[in-house]
């Protein structure tokens, strides 16, 4: 994939391990294959529009509107798509910090054309984006500090 300009990066301070976040972040990007987001993906003509591969996620793995083409645990996951108005890449980075860890998720994509246009102003100039990315961090924050990782089942 080419180099997408830089959309955003939201970050959040988990206080669990690296290894703890990883199985979080992991958990909460599988866990978005939900028959509304399944739905969507195929509306905006996802090229990965329904989960597949194999689980935990590995390189060749989709979720709706993703595959992912990086997972190098418990420091990195990238996910890369495209559709009809966009094509993105979502990378989640996690640091270790003091017995904590820092999750840095970094947004990238480039809206082609005037229906990119008019889906950018849609998605990004709406502030939905910002609100999803913040949602998605809590998530995998909640989820971490409650123990999410192998040793409770993941």
């Amino acid at each position: 994939m080419t180099t997408l300009p830089v959309l955003d990066e939201h970050r959040i301070t988990v206080s669990a391990d690296a290894e703890t976040t990883w199985h979080a972040v992991a958990a909460v990007a599988a866990g978005s294959a939900g028959r509304l987001a399944t739905g969507y993906a195929w509306a905006v003509r996802c090229a990965d529009w329904k989960a597949a591969g194999p689980r935990p996620l590995a390189v060749g793995s989709t979720v709706p509107g993703f595959r992912v083409v990086a997972a190098d645990p418990p420091e990195r996951l990238v996910l890369a798509g495209r559709h009809l108005f966009s094509d993105y890449r979502l990378a989640f980075r996690l640091e270790p910090d003091d017995g904590r860890t820092v999750v840095r998720a970094e947004s990238r994509a480039v809206f082609p054309g005037l229906a990119g246009r008019g889906y950018r102003l849609l998605v990004i100039g709406s502030g939905g984006h910002v609100v999803g990315m913040r949602l998605l961090l809590r998530k995998i924050a909640r989820l971490a500090e409650r123990g999410t990782g192998p040793s409770a089942g993941m």
